[in-house]
């Protein structure tokens, strides 16, 4: 039977929806490879980005190298689908030819028809949407509630791309969630494009606290962790569910993206720095202990040397204990694009995040000195050299630290179980910890 290689580029929500696509390629009888090392020469499935240019940029080099591959005869089949496709789809089909087919971020169950009738074989039966193969370690699974984003910042394209929020019922999460938890999966990402708005679609109120709630009490899950939620009109119930439910992370992936005011405004966040530091503080004082963390943009039009201070100022005063920046760049369509010259010249913006990233990284530092000391349980990932690989509850996947373990000579740890450890060194992002017991 033929290989089918899926490549997936970007956000973990697209990558759930490459873990629908390989169960139903499998069910159907195709080998299939996740970010393969090397072709296999049959079909290839890139499955693109499209949320700022660097991203773009590089779901267009992958799909210029395979489209290469393609026209050396080292690959019969080349097929394109995600957020970059569903935009700009026009423009790749021209541009680039060699993609046999084109699919959007909705229709790339058409990919599954459209192959089993050219390579003659049956289409699979699908039980359920949920349906998939798990691309991540076995004890870990990313959980998509909804699609699309109803806010509307002036700098993103989302929309664009996504169309308004559609919330997943919160029986189906469950379900899925039962399922995963009866395959081995002990630990739970809860992702959208905007977590805190679930609900307001499909049930005429934010039920969020509720879903959480729910998956809190499905026997043997061990951790929960949120992303991404939204500022404004966050939903306080939130934080006593997380105070209460012990398998609910002390974390939370709240983008703020600016302190200014002046800023805050043209990007319509409809939220004020006031109100942001309120939120915070609000946070902070429900959940006590809690890891925060929070993307900045630098380099938004009309953003001055003042505003930026403001927004130095604000990361030193929040101590945020995870945070990411970026700098801006144009999206054509946007409101942002549309009313706003792109004034800020890129070597400022370079100049900003520099700085900015600097003073977190000072930060970040003296947060991660602190657990020196302390005794946290922490999940086991895998082995590197003479080291366990964990994490706390406060670290996602990916994109936060890691503990580095040592165990007693002999004594051997289980991925996917959890350890109390004592942490003994600190670096920046990572901690060094002995197991306890």
């Amino acid at each position: 039977m033929a290989a089918v290689d899926l490549i997936t580029m970007g956000c973990s929500k697209n990558l759930v929806d490459s873990e629908r696509l390989l169960y139903r390629l499998r069910a159907a009888g195709f080998r299939v490879y996740h970010n393969p090392t090397r072709t296999h020469g049959d079909v290839a499935v890139v499955n693109t980005c499209g949320f700022i240019n660097d991203a773009k940029a590089e779901s267009i080099d992958m799909i210029l190298s395979l489209a290469d591959l393609k026209e050396q005869g080292k690959l019969r089949k080349l097929f394109v689908m995600g957020c970059l496709s569903e935009r700009f789809y026009k423009e790749l089909n021209k541009e680039i030819p060699g993609v046999d087919k084109y699919y959007g971020k909705f229709n790339w169950h058409k990919m599954v028809d459209d192959l089993t009738r050219e390579m003659n074989v049956c289409a699979p039966r699908v039980l359920t949407d949920a349906a998939r193969v798990l691309t991540t370690p076995g004890h870990y699974a990313y959980i998509k509630i909804s699609e699309g984003c109803d806010r509307h910042c002036a700098y993103c394209a989302i929309p664009l791309i996504t169309g308004r929020h559609k919330s997943r019922a919160i029986e189906d999460i469950v379900a899925e969630v039962e399922q995963l938890v009866a395959a081995g999966v002990r630990e739970f990402q809860l992702i959208a494009q905007e977590l805190t708005f679930y609900g307001l679609d499909l049930y005429g109120q934010r039920r969020i606290a509720e879903l959480v709630e729910r998956i809190a009490e499905v026997k043997g899950v061990k951790w929960i962790r949120l992303h991404y939620a939204y500022p404004n009109d966050f939903p306080l119930e939130l934080l006593r569910v997380m105070r209460e439910h012990s398998n609910v992370c002390r974390y939370l992936d709240i983008a703020l993206q600016h302190s200014s005011d002046s800023v805050l405004e043209r990007m319509h966040r409809n939220i004020t720095d006031a109100e942001q530091r309120e939120l915070i503080s609000t946070i902070r004082r429900e959940v006590p202990g809690i890891a925060l963390r929070t993307t900045f943009m630098v380099g938004y039009p009309g953003e001055t040397d003042d505003d930026f201070r403001s927004l130095l100022d604000f990361v030193r005063e929040a101590r945020f204990e995870r945070m990411g920046a970026f700098a801006y760049s144009e999206e054509e369509g946007t409101r942002a694009a549309n009313s706003y010259p792109d004034d800020v010249p890129e070597q400022v913006k370079q100049q900003r995040l520099d700085e900015l990233m600097a003073v977190q990284q000072e930060i970040s530092e003296q947060i991660t000195a602190r657990r020196v000391g302390q005794y946290l349980e922490v999940m086991i990932d895998g082995k590197e050299g003479d080291y366990y690989l964990g994490r706390t509850e406060f670290d996602s996947p990916e994109v936060d630290g890691v503990v580095f373990v040592t165990t007693p000579e002999g004594r051997r740890l289980r991925k996917g179980c959890l350890y109390k450890v004592e942490i003994t060194d600190a670096n920046e992002f990572d901690l060094y910890a002995k197991l306890i017991g």
